[in-house]
C-alpha cells in the first residue's frame, strides 16, 4: 500500500480521504489556502502546508506549489479529489514524471474524455449509445443554426470543454439559439479557455442516471451500479440515491454493460463515473459524459455496494487488486445523498458566512461527511458545499424516513442553509413516488 499521500483537495473531500488514509495507516498531507487554514482538513491531517492565497489559481490550482508541497513533506502519491486539478491531464503527466504516484486515470484517458464531442464520438464508436448531435465543434452561428436545424429543437448549446453542469443552455427556436451559443461560447472562453460549442438534442423530459466504474490494477472494468441524480438546480446535482427507482434490472444490465465498455475504450484505470440521460418513456439511455475522477455523490455506491472507493482507488493506484470479488458484486439496500450547500433554499443562491451552530444527526444508517465546524467560516472564494448527508436502510423507504428525521436533527446557523429545502422535498409525492426527473425542483418552485 501506498506509505504517504498527498490530498490536493478541501472541505470535505479532503477530509474524507484523510479519513480512509490514516484507517489504512497510510500518513496523510493536506495543501490548504490561506483561508482554509482553520478548517477541520487541515487539522486532521498528519502534515499540512500551505500553498498560497485564497484564490484557488494562486493555492489549489497552482501545479507548482503543489508538487513543491509534495516534494518538501515526501508524498509518494497525490489524490486530487474532485474539481480543482482532478480533470487536469497536464497535472496528472507532471505528478507521474516527477516520480509520484497518481491516485486517479491516467492523462490519456483523461484528455481522450474530457472533450466533450471528442468523448460522444469514442462512444459511438464502441456501441455506446450517444443522443443525436455534432460530431465537431460549431465553428460558428451559422454551422450551429444548420445542425440545430438537423437534429430538431429543442437542443442543448453546450461547452465542448465544460463540466459540473456549467456551459450549458437550452434553445427551443432559431431565435433563441442564436442567443444561447454566443452566451456558452463567452462562458466557456472564459471559464475553460476553450470556446468549443456541442449542440446536441434535449429531452424535455429526462433523468440524470450515471454508473460507478473502476479500473482494476489488472486491466478489467467493473461497474459498482447506477446512481440516481435527477434532482438539480442550474443542471447541478442536490439529491443523489441509488440504486435508481428508474431503473429496471434489464435496464441496469445494459446501462451497466455500455458504462463497462466505455470505460473499455479509453482503457481506464480507478475511479470514474459514466453520466447518461435517460428517457423515462422509451428506457432508451444515452451517453451524456464521462467524469474521470471520484464523484461527489461516491458515498451512496458505497453504501449499497459495501466497499470504500477512496481504498479502492489508492489499491489501484498502488497496483494491488481490490478487497471485493469483481465477479461478485451484489447491490443490498438503498442510500441516499443530500447536498447541504451555504444557500439560500429558494432561489439557492450562495450565501456565505461564519458558523455559529452546527450540529450533526446521528443514528443508524447516518452518514455526515462534512467540511465544517461551530467556529468555520464558509467563504466566498470556493463551492457552497459544506456537507453530504447520506442516509441508508434496508429500502428507499426507510432511507427517505431517515432523510427526514436527519434532516430535522441538523442544526446550522450562521451561512444560509438549504435545508429546508431538502424538508419539502422529502414530503413532496412525486419524489416519494420515485417517478421524477430533472425538472422536479423547477415545479417545486
Amino acid at each position: 500500500m501506498i506509505e504517504s499521500l498527498l490530498v490536493a483537495n478541501r472541505g470535505e473531500i479532503a477530509r474524507r480521504i484523510i479519513r480512509t488514509a490514516r484507517r489504512l495507516g497510510v500518513r496523510a498531507i493536506a495543501v490548504h489556502s490561506e483561508a482554509d487554514a482553520g478548517l477541520p482538513f487541515v487539522t486532521e491531517a498528519d502534515e499540512a502546508v500551505c500553498v498560497g492565497p485564497a484564490n484557488p489559481a494562486q493555492s489549489y490550482r497552482d501545479v507548482e506549489a503543489v508538487l513543491a508541497a509534495a516534494r518538501s513533506t515526501g508524498a509518494q502519491a497525490i489524490h486530487p479529489g474532485y474539481g480543482f486539478l482532478s480533470e487536469n491531464a497536464d497535472f496528472a503527466r507532471t505528478v507521474e514524471a516527477s516520480g509520484l504516484i497518481w491516485v486517479g486515470p491516467g492523462a490519456d484517458a483523461i484528455t481522450a474524455m474530457g472533450d466533450k464531442i471528442n468523448a460522444r464520438n469514442l462512444m459511438a464508436a464502441a456501441g455506446v449509445p450517444v443522443a443525436p448531435g455534432t460530431t465537431e465543434p460549431a465553428a460558428d452561428l451559422d454551422s450551429a443554426v444548420a445542425a440545430a436545424a438537423e437534429i430538431g429543437y429543442p437542443v442543448m448549446v453546450k461547452a465542448a470543454a465544460g463540466g459540473g453542469g456549467m456551459g450549458m443552455g437550452v434553445a427551443v427556436d432559431e431565435a433563441a439559439l442564436r442567443s444561447e451559443y454566443d452566451k456558452v461560447r463567452s462562458f466557456a472562453e472564459r471559464m475553460f479557455g476553450d470556446g468549443s460549442v456541442l449542440i446536441e438534442r434535449y429531452f424535455p423530459r429526462v433523468r440524470h442516471v450515471e454508473v460507478q466504474i473502476l479500473g482494476l490494477a489488472d486491466g478489467r472494468v467493473v461497474a459498482l451500479g447506477e446512481r440516481e441524480c435527477s434532482v438539480q438546480r442550474r443542471n447541478q446535482k442536490l439529491v443523489e440515491e441509488s440504486p435508481s427507482p428508474a431503473v429496471s434490472p434489464e435496464l441496469r444490465e445494459r446501462l451497466l454493460a455500455a458504462a463497462v465498455r466505455a470505460g473499455e475504450a479509453v482503457g481506464y484505470r480507478n475511479a470514474g463515473t459514466v453520466e447518461c440521460l435517460l428517457d423515462p418513456a422509451t428506457q432508451e439511455f444515452f451517453f451524456l459524459e464521462m467524469n474521470t475522477r471520484l464523484q461527489v455523490e461516491h458515498p451512496v455506491t458505497e453504501y449499497v455496494y459495501g466497499v470504500d472507493l477512496v481504498e479502492e482507488q489508492l489499491r489501484v493506484a498502488a497496483g494491488l487488486a481490490p478487497t471485493f470479488d469483481p465477479d461478485a458484486l451484489v447491490p443490498r439496500g438503498h442510500a441516499i445523498e443530500l447536498r447541504i450547500n451555504a444557500e439560500d433554499p429558494k432561489r439557492f443562491l450562495p450565501g456565505p458566512g461564519a458558523i455559529t451552530v452546527w450540529t450533526e444527526p446521528t443514528g443508524e444508517g447516518v452518514r455526515v461527511d462534512s467540511g465544517y465546524v461551530a467556529g468555520n467560516t464558509v467563504t466566498p472564494f470556493y463551492d457552497s458545499l459544506m456537507a453530504k448527508l447520506i442516509l441508508s436502510g434496508a429500502t428507499r423507504a426507510e432511507a427517505v424516513e431517515r432523510a427526514r428525521a436527519a434532516v430535522a436533527a441538523f442544526e446550522v446557523a450562521g451561512p444560509k442553509c438549504n435545508l429546508p429545502f431538502f424538508a419539502e422535498l422529502l414530503e413532496n409525492e412525486e419524489f416519494l413516488s420515485g417517478d421524477y426527473d430533472t425538472g422536479i425542483v423547477g415545479r417545486m418552485r
